[in-house]
């Protein structure tokens, strides 16, 4: 992306005129030809100059995009060619001039202030600025400077027209969401930051208390509590822009604070849920200049796991999964006969053509599945109407038939519990995707996927953990199997998914203080643990709590794909780097011990003293 970039102007909810303030009339970036003859005072900072030996063009940046100052001997006084031959880039300064269209051969179709130019009479410097650390203006093909850099001098950083065309699409994205959801009867109600430590997947940041010693809060991963509560206050129709805290491992579309759009409502079943996510989403890509379409298809969450061996598959591409167990059934191959005699699968992914990739391909392809976990790929190709590969001599004439392979196309298997080869096969089949061309440019694949599990099984000790969290409502017609086979029951619980990345996810809630008890007991927690830990839920429930259920949107990862930008922290302001850090201000930071002591904390000594 180039500078010209900037010149599209994004403020288009705000009259021009709202921006005129005693020290300027317009903004730069929003002068057209229709201006032509109007004197004019300009804000904004040197994007670029050129000292032509008396003549003068200084390229000025704000908010809306760039214009051409130009100071000349037969327009501009000496005292203004001067000030603007010594200006340094990245200097605020004030200019006066009037709009004049420039001749055709002068017009520059790259910025949208091309066929226009300000005739400069005064150039003011009110903010001189020293060398920047990273330039901001950039040619055409110019790299930028590494990450880190960019983030120590994020100041900087912010001024660069794709940065700040990111976030005007983030504020024009959250006046869409209020707009939309107080349009149907939401109410924006902000929910505490300093609350009480609960668990919701990852661990909590934690904040000491200095009236009460040795006392915690935590920052809250979700608002989840807190919206039930509102349920069961009567407030029926609940929405907030939500700051959630999550103490994780990170990478690019994660981030140790971020935003989601908190929804709840009450007297709802699934289906209302989706038709207002779908009708947001909408009214979100129509903002950012995209239509989509008004319902999303549904798939089951254990149809995903087997077609595509993953919970947000991506549609625009099919390479399904198939089970080909039964071409192994018989077979001597150790390696499928120890995976079948452990309750485990063989399956894998069929590539039209794939019989041409080379020895070098299909081992980079293994590779990928070993880093996710799996201890290999079994590889059975078909040429000239045999198979071939090490295992094609382990199958039978009927286990061939199984594989259901045409000539040219090369079978990519992994012989193991789905728990191992779901990861595997899903890493596998979005590499081959990429490899294969098969991704569509500018597709749209959107999805729910529903039925998630209640509960995963550690395969370790069998101790049962929420696969969502300990709110989500069982199916119904799933109840009696929370008795019996309680792995079995199915949550209403669902995820909406984009090209392969979850946008959100949500469920209905338990609002029945004895099915609530029951799911912590079958999560281990005892009466006790529960009454600590969530006493204040079960006591509002026991109020009379009606159904209520709701979703979750991740407001950053919806910015970043609507912005086309390749990480998260592209659309915020002040991100972190992935160790958690914020290079700009020096975040985290020690504390000496006197500010500790007032928190009842002491530093420990580290192992090396």
């Amino acid at each position: 992306m180039t500078d010209s970039s900037t010149d599209r102007h994004p403020d288009r909810h705000a009259p021009f005129d709202t921006f005129a303030t005693e020290l300027r009339t317009h903004l730069a970036g929003a002068l057209r030809p229709e201006h032509a003859g109007e004197h004019v005072r300009l804000a904004g900072w040197v994007h670029r100059s050129r000292d032509l030996g008396g003549l003068v063009f200084v390229d000025l940046r704000d908010r809306a995009g760039l214009v051409q100052v130009s100071f000349d001997p037969r327009f501009s006084p000496p005292d203004a060619i001067a000030a603007a031959g010594a200006v340094g880039v990245e200097s605020v300064v004030l200019v006066e001039g009037v709009v004049a269209e420039r001749p055709a051969e002068g017009v520059n179709p790259d910025m949208a202030t091309g066929a226009i130019e300000v005739r400069g009479h005064a150039l003011r410097v009110v903010g001189p600025a020293t060398t920047p650390a990273i330039p901001v203006a950039r040619g055409r093909g110019e790299k930028l400077p590494a990450e880190e850099l960019r983030l120590r001098h994020r100041y900087l950083d912010l001024r660069r027209p794709e940065l700040q065309a990111n976030l005007l699409l983030r504020h024009r994205l959250l006046q869409a969401t209020r707009g939309f959801l107080a349009g149907r009867g939401y109410l924006e109600v902000e929910t505490p930051v300093l609350t009480k430590p609960t668990p919701e997947g990852a661990r909590d940041y934690l904040v000491p208390s200095r009236v009460h010693p040795g006392e915690f809060y935590a920052l809250p991963q979700s608002p989840q509590l807190y919206k039930q509560l509102l349920m069961t206050a009567g407030f029926d129709r609940y929405f907030q822009i939500a700051r959630c805290f999550r103490d994780e491992d990170l990478r690019a579309d994660r981030q140790p604070e971020f935003t989601q759009i908190d929804i709840e409502a009450s007297f709802v079943g699934p289906e209302d849920v989706f038709a207002l996510t779908e009708g947001l989403l909408g009214a979100l890509w129509r903002e950012g200049g995209v239509a989509i379409p008004e319902r999303f298809p549904r798939m089951t969450y254990a149809d995903a796991m087997e077609r595509y061996g993953s919970d947000r598959p991506d549609l625009r591409y099919e390479l399904a999964i198939d089970d080909v167990s039964d071409a192994f059934r018989d077979s001597e191959f150790a390696v499928t006969r120890a995976a079948l005699a452990a309750g485990g699968r063989v399956r894998g992914i069929r590539i039209p053509g794939g019989a041409a990739m080379s020895r070098k391909q299909v081992d980079e392809l293994e590779a990928i599945a070993r880093s996710a976990g799996a201890g290999g790929l079994l590889r059975v190709r078909r040429a000239a109407g045999a198979l071939e590969g090490p295992v094609a001599k382990f199958l039978s004439a009927e286990g061939a038939e199984w594989l259901r392979l045409a000539d040219g196309e090369l079978g990519l298997y992994v012989a193991a519990a789905d728990r191992v080869a779901n990861p595997a096969l899903d890493r596998v089949r979005q590499e081959l995707a990429q490899r294969l061309g098969l991704v569509p440019e500018g597709r749209l694949a959107f999805v729910w996927v529903t039925d998630f599990p209640m509960f995963d099984r550690d395969p370790e000790d069998g101790a049962l953990a929420a696969v969502h969290h300990p709110f989500t409502s069982p199916q119904p017609r799933d109840l009696a199997r929370l008795e019996d086979d309680p792995a079995s029951a199915r949550a209403q619980a669902y995820d909406v998914v984009l090209n392969g990345t979850e946008l959100g996810g949500g469920s209905i809630r338990i609002h029945d203080p004895q099915l609530q008890r029951r799911v912590f007991g079958l999560l281990g927690i005892d009466d006790a643990t529960a009454q600590s830990r969530f006493g204040f839920l079960l006591e509002a429930l026991r109020a009379g709590a009606p159904p209520h259920g709701g979703i979750a949107l991740g407001f950053d990862r919806i910015t970043m794909l609507l912005a086309g930008a390749p990480s998260l922290r592209d659309v915020i302001a002040f991100p972190k780097t992935t160790a958690a850090r914020a290079l700009f201000e020096g975040a985290p930071t020690p504390v000496p011990d006197e500010g500790l002591a007032e928190l009842h904390l002491r530093a420990r000594e580290s192992d090396h003293g």
